[in-house]
């Protein structure tokens, strides 16, 4: 009896549930949810980590992420860069980043255990030493620090930089993991410029990592709200039966900023706001709200289904119609009095890269056939918000007097992504009072009220996800592709057909796109 009750216990834990290696935390159930992933030992390296986006964005979300306690204790953050600085002078700017931007509040104890995990490298993408002293320093990190030879590559840097430095970590021998350790790269757009050089470029990567290994970071797909877009749709019967072209009239996706460049005419001259914004952030959010319900959220489910989307999307036509795009001219922002486009500092005057950028597409599938999506972006708009509208046919019959609606719209769903991100319905209610008279009201859920945690940064759930292996909000280079087969004709049109139109700042684009809308017999929200 004693030898069958021992033999029990020792096969017993055999029969609980295997815990991940990817997520490496001994102390997490994995039937209890609530308990957040946490990845194994592992080190990040910064490529560009004296830039902009490394001290606003990377570094406060790396301490961020390390004050909830989503960092394991083996953690090793490495910065490159041209500049010479030690150890320690490095970590003061990385602490320096951290107060000024954190989300999080600043607590001693959680920094002087992340900054024992803080290194530096100094070198040129093309110092062979300096690479030589990457990899003994993650070999020392391995050894001391315990980031058992798990390492991911951030690439904040310009996409110029990307072969040299891959063919660097190919030749220190960095680039290639094992069963046992893994190697990961993470790629900023812009995701090239067209669909040739976005093909070249993932041909090179992937010559370096493979497609697995890759992740490219759109910083929109980790906000919150564009993953409750997942949670609205699929958690809830409510909405399924009226998502289709039977009820929805057409789908607006805005992304407007209040701002002009802002010192960066040498980066976005070239470039402009279809590039910047559309391929990449506009073209993810029409595919999940037009994607099919995946069959689980298995990562390669969820990008299946963005693919089927976008593989259907199709531009409307004519382009000189269904499309519009402008520069914004001097005006008011505000109270503020604000110079156009061609005033501001490093802009070539001749110029005809667009700040405003509208387009309208059609998804070609049973779901949606006939349904316009109309997608515009722009800079010095009259307001910063970014929402996906989903505006519905209005009713087949109304019993009521025509000026008892004559103030009544069409119903909508409005998702809001930032700033004030949440939800609205607008519906029709009647007006208190003796009459009958029906006017839109709306119905308003916000995620600051509804909610006592506070959103987390993007850049946190998105660093989480690498550093855990989950591909599900990065999109893949056949997602990258597509998006720029669709918007590849638009560009090559506006290129060979004059300059975009000028608009006021302040306003909310040029008239063009008013008149894009007009044809259709509908027009832009204000929102």
């Amino acid at each position: 009896m004693a030898e069958t009750a021992a033999a029990a216990q020792r096969a017993e834990p055999a029969a609980r549930p295997k815990l991940s290696r990817t997520w490496a935390n001994p102390l997490r159930d994995e039937r209890d949810k609530r308990i957040p992933h946490i990845p194994g030992p592992c080190s990040l390296v910064i490529f560009g980590v004296t830039g902009d986006l490394s001290r606003r964005k990377l570094l406060p979300a790396i301490y961020d992420l390390a004050n909830r306690g989503l960092l394991p204790p083996g953690f090793a953050l490495v910065g490159f860069a041209r500049r010479e600085m030690a150890d320690e002078d490095f970590g003061a700017e990385v602490l320096a980043a951290v107060k000024k931007h954190a989300r999080t509040p600043f607590r001693q104890e959680v920094w002087d255990r992340l900054a024992e995990g803080i290194r530096f490298v100094q070198g040129s993408f093309d110092d062979d030493a300096a690479f030589d002293n990457l990899a003994r320093t993650l070999e020392d990190l391995d050894a001391r620090r315990g980031t058992g030879g798990n390492h991911a590559f951030y690439f904040a840097i310009p996409p110029a930089a990307f072969p040299l430095v891959l063919q660097q970590l190919t030749k220190a021998g960095l680039s290639q993991g094992s069963d046992e350790q893994w190697r990961r790269v993470v790629i900023e757009k812009p995701f090239g410029h067209d669909l040739a050089s976005a093909q070249d470029l993932n041909a090179l990567v992937n010559e370096t990592f493979p497609e697995e290994t890759v992740f490219r970071i759109d910083h929109y797909l980790g906000k919150e709200t564009v993953q409750n877009i997942l949670a609205l749709r699929f958690a809830n019967q409510l909405l399924e039966p009226i998502w289709n072209a039977h009820y929805v009239d057409h789908v607006q996706i805005t992304m407007a900023e209040d701002i002009g460049l802002e010192g960066r005419a040498g980066y976005y001259d070239g470039i402009g706001a279809a590039r910047d914004v559309i391929q990449n952030h506009l073209l993810q959010l029409l595919a999940f709200t037009a994607m099919e319900e995946p069959v689980s959220f298995d990562p390669h489910q969820l990008q299946a289904e963005k693919v089927k989307v976008l593989s259907a999307t199709k531009l409307v036509e004519p382009l000189d119609e269904s499309t519009a795009r402008g520069q914004y001219a001097e005006g008011w922002q505000g109270a503020q009095h604000v110079v156009g486009l061609h005033e501001e500092a490093g802009f070539a005057p001749d110029s005809r890269t667009e700040t405003y950028a509208a387009i309208t597409l059609e998804v070609d599938t049973r779901r949606w056939a006939g349904v316009p999506f109309f997608l515009r972006t722009g800079k010095r708009l009259g307001k910063r918000v970014t929402e996906i509208a989903v505006v519905f046919k209005r009713a087949p019959h109304l019993p009521f007097d025509a000026t008892m609606t004559e103030e009544l719209g069409q119903n909508a769903l409005v998702m809001r992504i930032q700033p004030d991100e949440g939800i609205t319905m607008r519906f029709g209610a009647k007006v208190p009072g003796s009459s009958m008279e029906v006017r839109d009201v709306n119905m308003d859920f916000s995620y600051g009220e509804a909610f006592t945690v506070a959103s987390p940064e993007a850049y946190e759930r998105l660093i989480l996800d690498v550093l855990l292996g989950v591909p599900s909000l990065f999109p893949v280079n056949e997602e990258v592709e597509l998006s720029w087969r669709i918007l590849d004709p638009v560009l090559d049109y506006w290129a060979a057909h004059g300059k975009p139109e000028p608009y006021e700042s302040g306003t909310w684009g040029p008239r063009s796109a008013d008149e894009m809308l007009h044809r259709t017999g509908r027009e832009w929200r204000r929102p």
